[in-house]
Protein backbone atom coordinates (compact mmCIF):
# COMPACT_ATOMS: atom_id res chain seq x y z
CA UNK A 1 0.00 0.00 0.00
CA UNK A 2 1.11 3.21 -0.77
CA UNK A 3 0.96 6.51 1.59
CA UNK A 4 -1.41 9.13 0.62
CA UNK A 5 0.75 12.18 -1.22
CA UNK A 6 -0.88 15.34 -0.58
CA UNK A 7 -0.33 18.48 -2.25
CA UNK A 8 1.90 20.65 -0.51
CA UNK A 9 0.53 24.19 0.03
CA UNK A 10 1.61 27.22 -1.70
CA UNK A 11 2.64 28.64 1.74
CA UNK A 12 5.21 25.81 2.24
CA UNK A 13 6.58 25.50 -1.20
CA UNK A 14 7.24 29.58 -0.87
CA UNK A 15 8.73 29.12 1.89
CA UNK A 16 10.83 26.37 0.68
CA UNK A 17 11.94 28.32 -1.97
CA UNK A 18 12.55 31.44 0.24
CA UNK A 19 14.86 29.19 2.47
CA UNK A 20 16.88 27.61 -0.15
CA UNK A 21 17.22 31.28 -2.13
CA UNK A 22 18.34 33.44 1.10
CA UNK A 23 20.79 30.69 2.36
CA UNK A 24 22.20 30.14 -1.15
CA UNK A 25 22.39 34.04 -2.08
CA UNK A 26 23.73 34.42 2.19
CA UNK A 27 26.37 31.64 1.65
CA UNK A 28 27.76 33.04 -1.88
CA UNK A 29 27.66 36.83 -0.94
CA UNK A 30 29.69 35.73 1.76
CA UNK A 31 32.05 33.93 -0.64
CA UNK A 32 32.15 36.81 -2.43
CA UNK A 33 32.74 39.58 -0.21
CA UNK A 34 35.68 37.20 1.99
CA UNK A 35 38.82 38.02 2.04
CA UNK A 36 40.07 34.76 1.73
CA UNK A 37 42.04 32.92 -1.44
CA UNK A 38 40.64 31.80 -4.75
CA UNK A 39 41.48 28.09 -3.86
CA UNK A 40 39.72 28.38 -0.69
CA UNK A 41 36.77 30.02 -1.77
CA UNK A 42 36.66 27.27 -4.26
CA UNK A 43 37.13 25.33 -1.70
CA UNK A 44 33.76 26.04 0.08
CA UNK A 45 32.13 26.38 -2.97
CA UNK A 46 32.68 23.24 -4.10
CA UNK A 47 32.00 21.56 -0.35
CA UNK A 48 28.02 23.51 -0.60
CA UNK A 49 27.62 22.41 -4.11
CA UNK A 50 28.01 18.55 -2.95
CA UNK A 51 26.42 19.04 0.44
CA UNK A 52 22.92 20.19 -1.73
CA UNK A 53 23.62 17.48 -4.21
CA UNK A 54 23.76 15.08 -1.58
CA UNK A 55 21.09 16.48 0.30
CA UNK A 56 18.79 16.21 -2.23
CA UNK A 57 20.17 12.22 -3.35
CA UNK A 58 19.42 11.44 -0.11
CA UNK A 59 16.06 12.56 0.01
CA UNK A 60 14.70 11.10 -2.89
CA UNK A 61 16.29 7.44 -2.18
CA UNK A 62 14.63 7.70 1.60
CA UNK A 63 11.37 8.36 -0.31
CA UNK A 64 11.74 5.96 -2.87
CA UNK A 65 12.00 2.72 -0.11
CA UNK A 66 9.25 4.61 1.76
CA UNK A 67 7.16 4.50 -1.57
CA UNK A 68 8.26 1.07 -2.52
CA UNK A 69 10.80 1.93 -4.97
CA UNK A 70 13.62 0.14 -5.65
CA UNK A 71 17.01 1.50 -4.15
CA UNK A 72 19.93 -0.23 -4.05
CA UNK A 73 22.01 -0.72 -0.52
CA UNK A 74 24.79 0.59 -1.64
CA UNK A 75 23.30 3.39 -3.37
CA UNK A 76 21.55 4.45 -0.29
CA UNK A 77 24.77 4.41 2.32
CA UNK A 78 26.47 6.18 -0.30
CA UNK A 79 23.85 8.85 -0.11
CA UNK A 80 23.94 8.74 3.83
CA UNK A 81 27.91 9.12 3.70
CA UNK A 82 27.86 11.82 0.93
CA UNK A 83 25.42 14.12 3.02
CA UNK A 84 27.98 13.32 6.09
CA UNK A 85 31.08 14.00 4.33
CA UNK A 86 29.71 16.68 2.76
CA UNK A 87 29.02 18.42 6.50
CA UNK A 88 32.32 17.15 8.08
CA UNK A 89 34.52 18.81 5.27
CA UNK A 90 32.74 22.03 5.85
CA UNK A 91 32.69 21.32 9.42
CA UNK A 92 37.19 21.19 9.10
CA UNK A 93 37.36 23.66 6.64
CA UNK A 94 35.85 26.20 9.10
CA UNK A 95 37.63 24.82 12.24
CA UNK A 96 40.74 25.13 10.22
CA UNK A 97 40.40 28.38 8.71
CA UNK A 98 41.62 31.82 9.63
CA UNK A 99 37.95 33.82 10.06
CA UNK A 100 36.47 35.08 12.95
CA UNK A 101 33.90 33.07 14.92
CA UNK A 102 30.93 34.95 13.89
CA UNK A 103 32.18 34.16 10.35
CA UNK A 104 32.23 30.17 11.03
CA UNK A 105 28.81 30.74 12.60
CA UNK A 106 27.54 32.79 9.18
CA UNK A 107 29.22 29.46 6.88
CA UNK A 108 27.80 26.78 8.98
CA UNK A 109 24.01 28.12 9.17
CA UNK A 110 23.53 29.05 5.54
CA UNK A 111 25.25 25.98 4.96
CA UNK A 112 22.65 23.90 7.04
CA UNK A 113 19.57 26.28 6.34
CA UNK A 114 20.24 25.60 2.21
CA UNK A 115 20.54 21.73 3.04
CA UNK A 116 17.37 21.81 4.43
CA UNK A 117 15.87 24.11 2.22
CA UNK A 118 17.05 22.02 -0.78
CA UNK A 119 15.25 18.73 0.65
CA UNK A 120 12.11 20.58 0.95
CA UNK A 121 11.97 21.92 -2.19
CA UNK A 122 12.46 18.52 -3.69
CA UNK A 123 9.86 17.25 -1.77
CA UNK A 124 6.86 19.57 -2.83
CA UNK A 125 8.63 19.20 -6.79
CA UNK A 126 8.19 15.52 -5.97
CA UNK A 127 4.49 15.66 -4.45
CA UNK A 128 3.71 18.03 -7.23
CA UNK A 129 4.46 15.90 -9.62
CA UNK A 130 2.66 12.73 -7.92
CA UNK A 131 -0.42 14.68 -6.51
CA UNK A 132 -3.70 13.61 -8.28
CA UNK A 133 -3.70 16.52 -9.83
CA UNK A 134 -0.71 16.35 -12.12
CA UNK A 135 -0.66 12.38 -12.60
CA UNK A 136 -2.03 11.15 -15.62
CA UNK A 137 -5.40 8.68 -15.34
CA UNK A 138 -3.48 5.96 -16.34
CA UNK A 139 -0.68 6.21 -14.05
CA UNK A 140 -3.79 7.13 -11.35
CA UNK A 141 -5.00 3.12 -12.20
CA UNK A 142 -1.82 2.00 -10.48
Amino acid sequence: MKPQIQKPTGAFIGASWTALLVGAVAFMMGLWNAGMQLNEKGYYFTVFMYGLFSAVSLQKSVRDRMEGIPVTGIYFGLCWLSTGLAILLLAVGLFNATLAPSEKGFYAMAFLLSLFAAVAVQKNVRDLSMSKDDVSPALQEN
